[in-house]
């Protein structure tokens, strides 16, 4: 625990709220970046009272994405507010904000004005559409950002709407390209001594995991279409029942792994059938295999089917709920559920921190601060402000 940590020289002022940027400053906060996380001194980041389930009142979501952060408040509505914020960006490395575009420059911040004090200033933008083009002064949510970097018409069933999944995944993709793209700069700012603006956007974030959409429409004038819980042409890999009533997602549609499968099932002359023996027959035959797969996995118990599939080497596993994160070896083998305390509810579980290092891990320290929590270590320690600046900061609603 005492170990240090990779990005612990790192200061990160992140004025975001709610997801994308927030999830931006997690991550670097998880290799333990000081991440300083500035909020409205009245109610905080909406993200405080976001969430499913709340038990005591109290979000769930909050303490994982707030996660190793310092909270203090600061009403950037006011130049004093605005003035204080200035004052601690100039002493970090990296602004992570997820405002509309033109909102800092608003506020005396835009990024020539921040770099005339702090010339080596990473500045990392997280927006719907981005800075520029016709479309930067829109709200951009994760939904629509999914909508239109192509990952929801291709989400679902044929037969009805597009799905989405049951996650902010357009938000987080956008954090994670902004927190590339963060050490990219910071990692070009130690051979220039400059820093520069990164700029994620949210439907362009999700367009970078569209595979190849683009060049089958360009090239081919092949649309992806919704197909349910397969890949056209991939064969086999889908979920199959059991005979106790769970789901085990097999995938075997490599040559080689499709002859361990057939072996695992005891009828090793499916390999040779001219309709499975190579990946395209398998693809233009799915419907009819997928059919013989669920005739023989239903009629095995989940655990026993999962067996004599790893014995031979075939990928399988089941679908996982929360519940059975909690119970599974491979899991605890790995920490990948950490448990910590939580001041309201006790011990508190969230997931660990991924990748894993060999030599400089990651670690979650600590949940979500209370609101304004570091007011005084920050004000006092790092900007120097004494008692009596604090209490009328405090009087005005500034802080």
């Amino acid at each position: 625990m005492d170990q240090p940590l990779p990005l612990d020289d790192l200061r990160v002022v992140e004025l975001g709220q709610l997801l994308a940027g927030p999830f931006c400053g997690q991550l670097l906060g998880d290799f333990g970046a000081e991440v300083i996380k500035v909020e409205d001194p009245g109610k905080g980041d909406p993200m405080r009272q976001w969430g499913r389930e709340k038990p005591y009142g109290t979000s769930l979501w909050w303490p994982v994405v707030a996660r190793n952060k310092l909270s203090v408040t600061a009403d950037l509505r006011t130049e004093a507010g605005q003035d204080l914020v200035r004052r601690i960006i100039a002493e970090a490395d990296v602004l992570i904000e997820n405002f509309r575009p033109g909102t800092l420059e608003r506020w005396g911040m835009a990024p020539e004005t921040l770099w005339e004090t702090n010339p080596g200033l990473v500045i990392t933008r997280v927006t719907g559409f981005g800075q520029t083009g016709p479309y930067a002064s829109r709200a951009g949510y994760g939904s629509i950002g999914e909508a239109m970097g192509g990952i929801r018409y291709v989400t679902g069933d044929p037969d009805r709407a597009p799905a989405r999944a049951g996650i902010s995944l357009g938000d987080s993709l956008a954090a994670v390209f902004a927190c590339l793209g963060t050490l990219v700069a910071l990692h070009q700012r130690g051979r220039t001594g400059r820093g520069q603006v990164v700029d994620s956007a949210i439907y362009e974030a999700v367009l970078a995991m569209m595979e190849s959409l683009v060049p089958e429409w360009q090239v081919a004038g092949y649309q992806r279409e919704r197909t349910g819980t397969t890949l056209p042409n991939v064969s086999p890999s889908n979920v199959y029942p059991t005979s106790d009533g769970e789901m085990v997602l097999i995938a075997a549609n490599q040559d080689t792994v499709f002859k361990r499968l057939v072996a695992a099932m005891e009828q090793p002359e499916l390999a040779e059938d001219e309709r499975y023996a190579t990946h395209s027959a398998r693809g233009q035959w799915m419907e009819q295999l997928d059919g013989v797969i669920a005739q023989w996995s239903s009629t095995i118990a989940a655990d026993d089917l999962l067996e004599r599939l790893h014995a031979q080497g075939v990928p399988a596993g089941r679908i996982f709920r929360a519940k059975d994160m909690f119970e599974d070896a491979h899991f605890a083998a790995r920490e990948a559920i950490v448990r910590l305390a939580h001041p309201d509810l006790g011990e508190f579980a969230m997931h660990n921190v991924a990748p894993k290092l060999s030599e400089s891990p990651g670690r979650v320290r600590h949940v979500g601060p209370e609101l304004g929590e570091h007011n005084d270590h920050i004000y006092r320690g790092l900007l120097g402000l004494d008692d009596d600046m604090l209490s009328s900061l405090r009087s005005a609603g500034v802080i």
